[in-house]
């Protein structure tokens, strides 16, 4: 029988957690070695926008129940404010708040902003999780698949080897080429965002809560599902990092103020040297999304950043 998120909670299972350490006495190229074997080898952000922690718990989501089931999750995750989707979806993706970054609405573009910058490339972005990884990571690739015309805006596109764009809410088509990329570049070190903005448009359309809000998340489930089955045929799955990750919540037909609703979220962790089956218990925050994401590659994050790496996750 399958179980729901509050029994897994209430049975409190927990993940164990292995570590190797390198001895002193090991050569540079032993170390170097050792450090390389651990470093993550893919990471998919399944990224939904507008997923309130109810929501979230409501709806019948089998597959992705049990994916994160076998990692680490938080349900008090806070977002920055304002509580809109352009602020928060770049402080996932660069380690920052808008204090640093500098998007404060959904209207942001390289050459109108009201806060500039607090460091920018040469072409006026602040550093995204994309340019460090490149910087750090030569043979690295990256992908950014959306269906929301404003999300892409504050990345420089010179970071990013695939970018995809779909219109009128569709997003399964981005799917299959996140599949496809991950197999083109099975043998390297890959990061893609996979976003997707039709669960947030249900709930400005009908209400968030809705029957139709919660039928807009479980279809996405249905989706979730044979993208996780397909890599599970490619040999992807195993070693694959996975983020469920979103940008804010809801209330009646909107959001971007400070109700716990719309300020507090769900966020989790699956993947090798990831605790199993674990509830986080520390705050968390969108800022840290990011972070995360540079420890798994062993790659320090900029001066600039602010997000933190979460104790929960172990590794």
């Amino acid at each position: 029988m399958e179980k729901s998120r509050r029994d897994f909670f209430k049975k409190g299972l927990m993940g164990s957690l292995v570590l190797g350490t390198a001895s002193l006495s090991h050569s540079a190229k032993a170390v170097t070695s050792m450090v390389e074997a651990k470093r993550a080898k893919r990471v998919l952000m399944i990224s939904r926008d507008g997923i309130c922690v109810e929501g979230f718990l409501k709806a019948h989501t089998p597959r992705l129940d049990a994916l994160l089931a076998e990692g680490v999750l938080s349900l008090q995750t806070r977002v920055v404010m304002p509580s809109v989707t352009l602020p928060n979806w770049t402080s996932h993706l660069t380690g920052s708040g808008p204090e640093q970054h500098g998007v404060v609405d959904n209207s942001w573009e390289i050459t109108k902003f009201k806060l500039p910058a607090v460091e920018k490339d040469r072409s006026g972005y602040y550093p995204s999780l994309f340019k460090v990884l490149k910087d750090n990571l030569p043979d690295v690739k990256t992908a950014f698949y959306y269906n929301w015309i404003n999300l892409f805006y504050p990345y420089n596109k010179k970071y990013l080897d695939e970018v995809s764009y779909l219109e009128n809410d569709a997003y399964v088509p981005n799917y299959e080429k996140a599949l496809a990329f991950m197999k083109a570049n099975r043998k390297s070190p890959t990061v893609v965002f996979l976003y997707s903005v039709h669960t947030d448009h249900a709930g400005h359309k009908h209400k968030w809560m809705s029957p139709e809000y919660i039928q807009s998340i479980e279809e996405a489930d249905v989706e979730i599902g044979k993208l996780l089955d397909q890599m599970k045929e490619e040999g992807l799955y195993e070693d694959t990092h996975f983020m469920f990750l979103t940008d804010h919540g809801g209330i009646e037909y909107g959001h971007g103020g400070v109700s716990t609703d719309e300020m507090i979220v769900p966020w989790g962790i699956v993947g090798p040297d990831i605790p199993r089956g674990k509830k986080m218990e520390e705050p968390n925050n969108t800022v840290n999304t990011a972070a995360v994401i540079l420890h798994l590659f062993k790659i320090k994050q900029p001066a600039c950043w602010t997000g933190e790496v979460p104790a929960s996750i172990g590794r």
